[in-house]
Order: C-alpha cells, then structure tokens, then sequence
C-alpha cells in the first residue's frame, strides 16, 4: 500500500459538459488532463460525461474514499433542470424515497428553486420545447447510483434536462467558471 503524500491536496473542478470523470479522453468526450495539469491527484467520486459541476479530485487515498464511498454518508447537492413543473406530491416523493430497478432511494432533501443565478449557459444548450415548460429543483442525496438523480426525476414524472452538481459536503463550485479549479 502506497504511503500516505506528505501534503494532502483537495482540488474542486467545475467539470463542463462533455468532461468524463478520467484524465483519458474516450470518443467524443475530452478527458481531465484538457484542464488539470496536476500529477498525483485521482478523481473522489464520478459525474457523467453529460453532467456538470463539481468534481472534487485529490492525492489522499483516505480522503479519496471518505468523500466517494455512500458509506460516509456525505451529502451531494444538485441543481437539476427538469421538463414540466413538479408540485409538492413529486417533490415529497423525492424526500421519502423513489423506487428504481435496483431499490429504494434513500430520503433525499428536495426543493423547488429559481434558476441558479450566475449560471452559465450550457454548449451545446438543452433541448427546449415550446408547449412543455422547464423548471429547477435542489436536490441532495447521500448516495451515489449510477445516473441517480436523473433516474429519481424521472420517477416522479420530471425527467432530467441538464444536470449540475453545486457541492459535496463543505465544498462547491462557487466563484468557479467551467473548466476551472482551485486547490
């Protein structure tokens, strides 16, 4: 087992869209070494190549497992554009608990909200239909399935339009623009 680094380094990415959670290009996504030049540091925890926002990355394998294992319980929060306009029944769905292929959520924290402000706009854009409005719902798990927070709206009737992690525990992309980090 490597020993642990003598300085530990937390860096707080705001992944872009089209980003994977790898330093490794693959296909038509881009990889992280497009933006980190940083060696030693590894990805604590993951978001979807057509997800955005925050990605912690760091040279702590302790801290790397603190932050990504749904054992320590730390708390994600997103801000999910979502298709239609979910009332208080959706919503206390999503607090309770939403039942997908592989089991039952766990409570989650959900509420409505205005756009985020400052938000950046999203290349390419969401798709957007006349007839069907958007809206904006915070939501914060302590677990982290494959596609979850896509996969609970769309549970709830609301699928998922885009997609932007805002923190992880005590950390957030505030004061970060795309494809920037500090740490």
């Amino acid at each position: 087992m490597p020993a642990a680094p003598s300085v530990s380094r937390l860096i707080c990415f705001n992944k872009p869209f089209g980003v994977l959670s790898q330093f490794t290009p693959e296909g038509r996504w881009r990889g992280l070494k497009d933006f980190i030049d940083v060696p030693g540091v590894y990805v604590a925890g993951r978001l979807d190549a057509d997800s955005e926002g925050l990605l912690l990355l760091t040279n702590d394998g302790k801290e790397q497992a603190r932050i990504s294992d749904p054992r320590f319980k730390m708390e994600k929060t997103y801000w999910v554009q979502v298709e239609g306009l979910p009332d208080e029944v959706a919503l206390a769905a999503l607090r309770r608990g939403v039942a997908l292929n592989d089991g039952l959520t766990r409570p989650a924290k959900a509420r409505a909200i205005p756009e985020p402000e400052g938000l950046w706009a999203r290349d390419p854009p969401v798709r957007f239909r006349q007839s069907i409005p958007t809206s904006w719902i915070e939501l914060v798990i302590a677990e982290g399935r494959n596609r979850q927070v896509r996969r609970m709206t769309a549970a709830v009737g609301f699928p998922t339009l885009r997609l932007i992690r805002a923190a992880i525990g005590p950390y957030g992309i505030e004061g970060l623009a795309p494809g920037t980090w500090r740490g």
